[in-house]
């Protein structure tokens, strides 16, 4: 833990996350990261997504391709940024595999819808084979980019991304809907 954690000035024990896979949903980020709070919608120049296996391996916890970002010229990622207390670096790093070299943590510039440009933190993978998603990881990323307002164009762009047509169980597919689940029921 960093010393002082949390008590000094707001930027003090915070740092910036770009999400642009299935850390768009925010039941799906609080899960391993509780403190996210939702910091702006942004644009990431000059990549593109692309879904794929580390070293060829599926996905054990998705059952397919994963999501990574890749320099493009030309075209663009959309996701969101994230604000989080710098006690779930940790935990984010473990969710994206860091120890086993599956992602490496990156810094990128993002445009925000409001013309700001801020540094955060995003994680991309190294040495893959492309592979198509899995239904179930699709569906999260595409219920995340309409959770959060990305762009309808993005958002059919993602919707008509291919699957592996995986029709097996998913236990963090399932972890997600009962955290939805739970949401609902509170604010109804």
């Amino acid at each position: 833990m960093e010393p002082g954690g949390g008590t000094e000035a707001e930027d003090g024990g915070c740092f910036l996350y770009y999400a642009y896979g299935s850390n768009l949903l925010r039941e799906r980020l609080l899960l391993s990261s509780p403190s996210a709070a939702l910091c702006a919608v942004a644009r990431l120049q000059d990549f593109k997504l692309e879904f794929g296996h580390h070293q060829g391996r599926t996905s054990s916890v998705w059952h397919g391709g994963t999501a990574t970002i890749v320099q493009s010229p030309g075209d663009e990622v959309w996701g969101i940024v994230w604000k989080m207390n710098t006690s779930n670096l940790s935990s984010l790093d473990k969710q994206e595999g860091v120890e086993g070299g599956i992602y490496v943590p990156i810094e990128v510039n993002v445009h925000t819808e409001a013309g700001k440009v801020l540094t955060c933190r995003s994680y991309q993978m190294k040495d893959y084979v492309c592979g198509p998603p899995s239904p179930q990881y699709k569906k999260v990323i595409c219920m995340g980019a309409k959770q959060n307002g990305l762009p309808a164009a993005y958002q059919k762009k993602l919707e008509a991304i291919e699957t592996n047509n995986y029709a097996g169980p998913v236990p963090i597919m399932e972890e997600i809907e009962a955290a939805i689940k739970a949401k609902n029921i509170k604010s109804a």
